[in-house]
């Protein structure tokens, strides 16, 4: 009777632990599963974070606060030399002053003259050279507000904040209501933003010199890495033995695709500036150090898409007659270009959004004209975002964040192609 019990009890022992080494395993495992949710979850909420300090920030810059001035394009100013180099901001003080006429002293002047950007003079120059018999005319021109007016009216600055806090006298602020009670001052899009070059005066600042930049270096990276990087995995994966010279070759690839950037800015000094004398901050030599930044990545794509083509295709091609030739091009690339273009894409998407190699070779150069070739003097958005996050002007911060709002939606609509290439072309074995 007592063996039988004592083997009764073995098995229920035996249960018993299994039972708890079962509970423990999946205690484990919902404790495990609760870590990954936390962390991705924290994640988010740090992206989400991020996302809104910039858009916070950053939205306004949208929007421009514009000043209407009742102006008489006075024949006596601009009969004075020639309608390109008259005296406009003349005809700006003269409609401020009309507007209000207690400022008399030097100081209220100077003040209220400061309530318009420098801009002013030239939009009115532009609208007399467009159209010269506005000489003898008096209209309503609404003509770009200064920096802190701006900021002021969009919220960033208190009108209750102690005139020693201020960037805005009191007078100053009574005049602005004066005229947003008289419905003078409005908020229009700040079309700005995206048709002029960088700006000491923050109103006036825009980032197509940048978006041109990197268009033109983007452009030459694509025409030069793309090619390369595509040819360079199809002879490593199809034509080249396997020995040791072909290995250290992929080792080193893979070690260059890991470099620091500013590593590559270095070589494009050394090589391309000092050794062979070609322009600083042109978008060519930018394009040159991206190309060269972005072909390991894009060799690695390509090798990885190629070895993801079954063997099978490749066997079935040489096997009705075609050559080693025949089988790569009409068989072997065409199911590996989509996951090509996908690294090609990410690769762009990667040199988009490079500063350090560019400020290397003379980037960070303050320009303002437009560049209209692979040539002129240009810089690049997140060299442009670097140049104003240094700047001190509240309107100089708003213009940063939308600068790089607009830099995101340029890598995230790249990102997107790349996805959509990969699933519309994609082919499982």
């Amino acid at each position: 009777m007592n063996n039988n019990t004592d083997s009764d009890k073995k098995p229920k022992r035996t249960q018993e632990i299994v039972a708890r080494s079962l509970a423990r395993r999946y205690r484990a495992e919902r404790r495990f599963k609760f870590y990954g949710i936390g962390a991705i979850a924290l994640s988010l909420a740090f992206l989400a974070l991020l996302f809104f300090n910039i858009i916070s920030k950053g939205y306004s810059a949208f929007q421009q606060t514009f000043i209407e001035l009742d102006v008489f394009f006075d024949p006596d100013i601009l009969g004075r030399e020639a309608l390109v180099k008259a005296d406009y901001s003349a005809i700006v003080k003269s409609a401020l002053r009309a507007m209000f006429p207690d400022a008399r002293s030097r100081s209220d002047k100077r003040r209220l003259y400061g309530l318009i950007s420098s801009g002013a003079t030239y939009q009115l120059r532009d609208m007399v050279l467009k159209k010269t018999d506005l000489v003898c005319q008096k209209l309503s021109v609404r003509v770009l507000a200064d920096d802190d007016v701006d900021m002021l009216v969009k919220g960033h600055f208190r009108q209750d904040a102690p005139e020693s806090e201020s960037r805005l006298s009191r007078k100053q602020l009574t005049w602005i209501k004066q005229l947003t009670a008289a419905g003078k001052v409005s908020k229009e899009f700040n079309q700005t933003f995206f048709t002029t070059g960088d700006s000491r005066e923050p109103e006036q600042a825009g980032i197509r010199v940048a978006v041109m930049g990197s268009f033109f270096s983007l452009l030459i990276t694509l025409v030069l890495s793309f090619p390369i990087g595509v040819a360079a995995a199809i002879y490593l994966e199809e034509f080249a033995p396997r020995n040791r010279w072909t290995d250290l070759i992929e080792i080193n690839i893979n070690n260059l695709a890991a470099v620091p950037s500013i590593v590559f800015g270095l070589l494009g000094l050394a090589v391309f500036l000092n050794f062979f004398g070609l322009p600083r901050s042109a978008p060519l030599v930018g394009g040159l150090v991206l190309a060269l930044m972005t072909l390991p990545t894009i060799i690695i794509a390509g090798s990885s898409a190629l070895k993801a083509v079954p063997p099978s295709i490749r066997e079935a091609a040489l096997g009705v007659g075609a050559s080693k030739m025949q089988m790569v091009a009409h068989h072997v690339l065409p199911l590996a270009l989509p996951g090509m273009l996908t690294g090609a894409i990410i690769g762009m998407a990667r040199a988009l959004g490079e500063s350090a190699p560019l400020l290397m070779i003379g980037m960070v150069a303050f320009i303002v004209d437009i560049p209209a070739g692979f040539t002129d003097p240009a810089t690049v958005l997140p060299v442009q975002i670097y140049l104003w996050a240094d700047s001190p002007e509240r309107a100089f911060v708003e213009r940063t964040s939308a600068a790089i709002m607009v830099l995101l939606a340029f890598l995230s609509i790249m990102n997107a192609a790349a996805i959509f290439l990969r699933k519309r072309f994609e082919r499982r074995w």
